[in-house]
């Protein structure tokens, strides 16, 4: 398989506190990813290393074979690789969801207006969002506005998509309308790494699940056999907890 990113004996820490422990694992093109674990665990810290919104403390995020921790990349151009969605959407407010969906095509990709728009309005019919391009963020409700989030990532055509709990700040009413679009474009074959507490989706959409407690990934493998016959004790623990 091809190797998109590579982790290799990461680590943070804040002050004292070591966050991400002599962490090691592969993201494969076309492959979905899923990371599990407590609150707490350091998921969404190696989510955020990865995109470098935090920098490691130690190792290297290797991409398409290159370490991007060295000093000689440039940090803007890699992230233009990969996709990001928030749990809170991070909308621009004063934008309407089309522009919303625009603008980083425009600033940072330094399309044409009207290359931008198609590939915006591409996207936002994906998932299901093209009836409100007029719409202002504080008109639409959560869901409608996280499926906004991953038309705009989307359009930025990355080649791996990171999800951080993009469903966590929803009603549950909503959290299947997102659901539904993600599995949409795993189908699809997208490369996607996606930290989430919905075990069933992930059982359902994973190629791999790896599970993290303290800092450090305890488990991994396909979800047939870290979900229903996992082998370590704490995965267990976790299990029972959450799959109640």
């Amino acid at each position: 398989m091809e190797k998109v990113i590579e982790i290799k004996h990461l680590n943070k820490s804040f002050g004292n506190h070591e966050v991400l422990r002599d962490v090691n694992f592969t993201v494969n093109k076309g492959e979905v990813v899923c990371l599990i674990g407590s609150s707490g665990s350091g998921k969404s810290t190696l989510l955020r290393c990865i995109n470098l919104l935090e920098v490691p403390s130690g190792g290297e995020i290797i991409y398409n074979g290159e370490n991007i921790l060295d000093d000689k990349h440039d940090v803007r151009k890699y992230r233009t690789h990969l996709g990001m969605v928030f749990q809170q959407f991070n909308l621009f407010n004063n934008h309407n969801v089309l522009k919303n969906c625009m603008v980083g095509q425009l600033k940072v990709l330094k399309r044409s207006k009207d290359a931008a728009k198609a590939n915006a309005l591409k996207y936002l019919k994906t998932v299901g969002m093209d009836q409100y391009i007029n719409a202002k963020p504080k008109q639409l409700s959560g869901g409608q506005k996280q499926r906004v989030a991953i038309a705009r990532a989307l359009a930025m055509d990355p080649e791996v998509m990171l999800f951080d709990e993009p469903t966590s700040a929803l009603d549950p009413e909503m959290v299947g309308e997102v659901l539904k679009v993600m599995r949409q474009l795993a189908d699809e074959g997208n490369t996607m790494l996606i930290v989430t507490h919905e075990m069933e989706f992930a059982k359902e959409v994973s190629d791999r699940i790896v599970f993290m407690d303290k800092g450090v990934i305890v488990e991994e493998g396909p979800p047939e056999q870290v979900l229903v016959n996992p082998k370590h004790e704490r995965t267990k623990e976790f299990l029972k907890r959450t799959l109640k």
